[in-house]
């Protein structure tokens, strides 16, 4: 397979998941009278159940990474090369942005948007590293014993992680810079994103780092 089917794979599927987080965001503060609460349990099984469906959409073709943290969890475990790995994570930033204009146009909102929606100090900074944690921990460790449960797996935790964080999980740079886009009820302000993503750095390295030694360890028992 050439690469360009992979990264048109990552493009889509990234735009399609940001449709998702963003539209589902919208539909749930419209219809949810002021209850934050029902809003962000809309927004939250709409991008668990999108989750598992992209990925068993797009698996097959590129991985379904859709996260450019995914990719470097991949690039440590020499799954992928540097340069691929750099293309899947222009193309990753490239389909959140596209994905975020594209719930815009679809719920007549204005396309190019900044938002206002501060989330600031260190517990937000915390959550993103647990986020971005667990999440590479699930797809290691399921990848290592169950693969086929994978996409279940990432749209589960997820779902528990919107509530469970005090970030409502981002867990991804693609998704952090494409919010910060929108003005909306899933947005988050451009300055608080640079936390954000360093956390969710630190969080996979961390992933990375911790899954392997102890699967390392059980595999040598």
């Amino acid at each position: 397979m050439t690469l360009s089917r992979p990264l048109v794979a990552e493009f889509v599927g990234t735009a399609l998941l940001l449709a998702v987080v963003i539209g589902s965001g919208i539909m749930g503060e419209r219809l949810a009278g002021g209850n934050v609460a029902i809003a962000l349990l809309g927004n939250t099984l709409a991008t668990g159940a999108g989750l598992v469906v992209l990925i068993h959409m797009f698996g097959p073709i590129s991985g379904a990474h859709f996260n450019p943290v995914v990719t470097l969890a991949v690039v440590v475990g020499r799954q992928i090369g540097v340069r691929p790995a750099i293309l899947y994570i222009v193309a990753q930033i490239a389909g959140a942005i596209a994905g975020a204009w594209l719930a815009h146009a679809m719920f007549g909102e204005p396309i190019i948007q900044i938002s206002r929606k501060l989330r600031p100090g260190p517990a937000q900074g915390l959550s993103e590293l647990v986020a971005t944690f667990g999440l590479i921990g699930t797809i290691l460790t399921t990848q290592a014993r169950r693969p086929e449960f994978t996409p279940v797996a990432v749209g589960l935790f997820i779902t528990a992680a919107y509530w469970f964080t005090a970030s409502t999980s981002f867990a991804n740079p693609a998704v952090t810079i494409a919010r910060s886009l929108s003005d909306t009820f899933a947005g988050i302000a451009p300055q608080s994103a640079p936390l954000f993503i360093a956390a969710q750095i630190v969080g996979a390295l961390a992933g990375v780092g911790f899954f392997g030694w102890l699967y390392r360890e059980a595999s040598a028992r």
